[in-house]
């Protein structure tokens, strides 16, 4: 319904702060899919995806926005949060939502050389000891990097 009506994802977006976690979680999954093609859409909800980024303990919620929030455009500031933000979520218990962290963290290194050299180690590290998911996440992403 988004995709055909993009007034309605201000209402998809308010679900990320819903008390209920079933919504806030199908609400994080139909945002992070319907951005995939629409990255603009997220763009007036930047200062509220960094802050919920690092308050966000849920697994289903952090694994979406690792990767809606590099769709951002960011400063270099905003984009140190994120990181950071991405580092710690590298410390979860969740095997996906280290894999989706790692895919973060490659996209915000795309445009920032600052922090590419970081990353390509965190890359490096996960395919030495990361989970299946995480090697295989970590060699195709050192690839896009062209670190290989």
């Amino acid at each position: 319904m988004v995709c055909k009506d993009s007034r309605l994802f201000a209402e998809l977006m308010a679900g990320l702060w819903s008390e209920d976690a079933l919504v806030r979680m199908r609400a994080a999954d139909a945002a992070e899919k319907v951005t995939r093609k629409n990255r603009e859409l997220l763009q007036p909800y930047k200062k509220e995806l960094l802050g919920l980024m690092s308050e966000a303990e849920e697994q289903e919620l952090r694994w979406h926005l690792a990767v809606m929030v590099p769709r951002l455009l960011l400063s270099g500031k905003e984009r140190r949060r994120a990181a950071s933000s991405l580092n710690k979520y590298l410390e979860d218990r969740s095997s996906i939502v280290k894999t989706f962290a790692l895919q973060g963290l490659t996209d915000l290194a795309q445009d920032d050389d600052g922090v590419r050299a970081e990353v390509v180690e965190i890359l490096r590290e996960a395919v030495r000891s990361g989970t299946a998911a995480m090697k295989a996440r970590s060699r195709k992403r050192l690839v896009q990097l062209g670190r290989v």
